[in-house]
């Protein structure tokens, strides 16, 4: 639907009232904006948008509500098509291309292939998260690389595909715990732990009351208000000494994180990714002393 004088903002907001799994804004007009002004919103004057929907979506009612919230008597030029049905989740992979992370680390989608002596995961994320896209799984994975983790043990809390716990194994550690409440994120962490052969080592929980023991590293890649709450949980889990990051974090929420943490973490500075509108920070450290 290309829109020249609608407020795409509100168009959107009628999309998603009608259930959209998505919408894209692009430009109808081969004018692209450059450089907006400060504070404004980079739209272009012929903006197209973009809904997906399910086969089962109501699109005459769509229209519809379209038409009434704003006071149309025809809608502006559109087009209706049906996609064919595909494994959306890993329709990446097709194109997907290894990926570096710090000196070692590769991740590697599908069928792709790392360089010669590189330290490889093979990974097929499945329905989880965690494919070494996102700047939180990032930054992660190029902590991992940067640590010593021969003969180490590592709990990876809310573990997604299981990429930073099968990562940390193929650095050197001999043993890891990958928990997540998702069944879909356990059902891939076993899947991509089979394919990168180290199955053995790695137990994978769905329930934070069966993990055992205290690590000698710690990642948990979840949300600030998640992380808030599991302080104490979590620091708890790991040994005297051991390392920790924390992901998932808007650079606006470092110091709500760092104060709960305090108490049982020495901090080093926060590192930052920018991308899009978002800056995401990882914080790392180290178990102080009980």
């Amino acid at each position: 639907m290309d829109l020249e004088s609608l407020n795409a903002e509100h168009v959107e907001a009628v999309f998603e009232r009608h259930g959209a799994h998505s919408v894209t804004l692009t430009d109808g007009g081969n004018q692209p904006v450059l450089e907006p002004a400060p504070g404004e919103t980079p739209l272009w004057g012929n903006t197209r948008m973009t809904g997906l929907f399910a086969t089962d979506a109501k699109l005459d009612a769509l229209a519809d509500d379209l038409l009434a919230t704003f006071d149309l008597r025809q809608l502006p030029a559109h087009r209706i098509e049906t996609l064919d049905d595909r494994d959306w989740q890993r329709e990446w992979l097709k194109d997907a291309g290894p990926m570096r992370f710090g000196r070692r680390l590769w991740i590697c989608p599908g069928d792709s292939e790392a360089p010669d002596n590189a330290v490889a995961v093979r990974l097929d994320p499945g329905l989880a998260f965690g494919t070494g896209t996102h700047p939180t799984t990032a930054m992660c994975l190029e902590w991992l690389d940067g640590l010593s983790l021969d003969g180490k043990t590592m709990l990876d809390y809310g573990c997604g595909s299981g990429v930073l716990a099968i990562a940390a194994l193929r650095l050197g550690c001999r043993r890891a715990v990958a928990m997540d409440i998702d069944p879909q994120a356990v059902t891939a962490t076993i899947a991509n732990a089979r394919r990168n052969g180290c199955g053995g080592r790695l137990e994978v929980l769905q329930d934070e009351r069966s993990i055992r023991g205290c690590f000698d590293v710690l990642a948990a890649n979840i949300l600030a208000g998640p992380l808030v709450a599991l302080a104490e949980s979590l620091t708890t889990r790991l040994s005297s000494g051991g390392e920790i990051a924390l992901s998932g974090i808007l650079s606006g929420q470092v110091n709500k994180i760092q104060a709960a943490y305090g108490r049982w973490i020495a901090f080093d500075p926060p590192r930052y990714w920018s991308q899009g509108d978002q800056t995401w920070a990882l914080l790392s450290g180290r178990r102080r002393d009980s």
